[in-house]
């Protein structure tokens, strides 16, 4: 698309989102996404038959505020998921994703028994205005197009996991920095306090002084209580969840100080880092460990089908009082960045099924019952071995050990 100022020379779309900063959503860089095969086939070219809209999908919509990605997928499909088709994606686009705003109109276009997705400005006349030219007149303003872009899900429904749930390694949370001691001797911490941390150890034990110096972080998320998630059929220890708790800053580094005792003899002592509590969503206390504040993770992925046949199982339902999830809750699954998993990625949920008696027969022989769809989720965040997903449909509850795979 070019962009006109009234009469002046246009310029590339690369070039106004460098005038807008780089927050602007096309400047964005959304290459973090892992490709499972560089062999991958791209995403089919031609549009979707007709026998795969929804029975009442519009000719045209208008994208209002609130709404998502997901719910405007199900407006136009059977199959939300098939949405890069739809728009007719190949990987490149998938990656780095055509962005949706409040106020534009999407058209529905068909041809020869397929159909295509178009996007212009609401009560824009296709006919006397090309989509692919904007005039506007020569004004001067710089904003952020990433944050008015919808989202994929619901902000709410998935927002806190982007900052809180944090899946490691022993080894990492084992030598992450800690917090080793408050003003005051006080117990608890809380939003305001002011505590001391080190990322250093006496012994042998691998971890890193928390320094003040240029290029290294100054702000952390708080962590507690690493629960290991296992494989629910090996056992197999895949990662540790752990607890968010609240932010701190750093305010002063670690540091040595020489400190004589009675006799005037000089001592080396090891001065912990100062940080402030910055945020907090529980209580902290000594014991709890640092770890850096990640990147902003990419929220505006496309939803899709795996590319390659994906099955596993789901590992934990977030929230230990919870038993079974329902729509609009998290899932953990074992399956990761390493087996080709995505954010954006859908999967149908199969209840895995009874294992009973053949009353009907005298051998009385055992009778699995085939596993049944049981909804969809969908992957937004991803680490080595697992994922987090969103249940976005449930037919009945949603327990650990039941199954997922391509839900095509």
């Amino acid at each position: 698309m070019n962009i006109i100022f009234g009469r002046f020379s246009s310029f590339s779309i690369a070039a106004v989102a460098l005038l807008v900063g780089s927050g602007a959503a096309l400047a964005q860089d959304f290459s973090d996404a892992s490709d499972p095969s560089a062999t991958t086939a791209p995403v089919a070219q031609r549009g979707v038959a007709l026998s795969e809209l929804a029975p009442n999908a519009p000719d045209s919509y208008t994208v209002k505020s609130g709404d998502t990605l997901w719910a405007i997928s199900g407006i136009f499909l059977k199959k939300p998921w098939r949405w890069p088709e739809l728009w007719q994606m190949n990987r490149a686009d998938i990656r780095n994703p055509h962005r949706i705003y409040p106020g534009q109109q999407l058209r529905l276009e068909k041809v020869n028994g397929r159909a295509v997705l178009r996007t212009g400005r609401a009560g824009e006349n296709s006919a006397s205005a090309p989509t692919s030219t904007l005039r506007v007149s020569p004004k001067t303003r710089a904003t952020s197009l990433a944050d008015a872009a919808i989202p994929t899900l619901a902000s709410q429904a998935i927002e806190p996991f982007l900052a809180e749930p944090l899946i490691v390694d022993e080894l990492t949370l084992a030598t992450a920095p800690r917090i080793v001691a408050t003003q005051e001797g006080r117990v608890l911490l809380s939003r305001g306090d002011r505590a001391y941390a080190s990322g250093a150890y006496a012994g042998s034990r691998a971890g890193k002084a928390l320094s003040e110096q240029p290029g290294e972080p100054f702000n952390f998320r708080v962590f507690r209580n690493a629960t290991p998630l296992k494989d629910p059929t090996t056992q197999a220890i895949l990662g540790y969840e752990a607890q968010y708790v609240g932010q701190a800053e750093l305010v002063r580094g670690e540091s040595t100080a020489q400190t004589p005792d009675q006799d005037g003899k000089l001592h080396t002592d090891k001065v912990p880092a100062t940080i402030d509590i910055v945020g907090s969503k529980e209580e902290m206390r000594v014991g709890d460990r640092l770890i850096a504040e990640p990147p902003r993770q990419l929220r505006s992925y496309v939803p899709r089908a795996p590319s390659i046949p994906t099955t596993g199982q789901i590992v934990s339902v977030y929230g230990s009082a919870v038993v079974q999830a329902s729509a609009n809750q998290i899932v953990a699954i074992n399956r990761g960045t390493r087996d080709g998993v995505e954010p954006g990625h859908v999967m149908a949920i199969l209840k895995d099924g009874e294992r009973l008696e053949d009353k009907t027969d005298s051998a009385k022989p055992q009778l699995k019952l085939p596993n049944e769809r049981n909804g969809l989720l969908m992957v937004f965040r991803t680490f080595d071995r697992l994922s987090y997903a969103l249940i976005l449909q449930a037919t009945d509850g949603v327990r650990v050990g039941d199954h997922f795979a391509n839900p095509n």
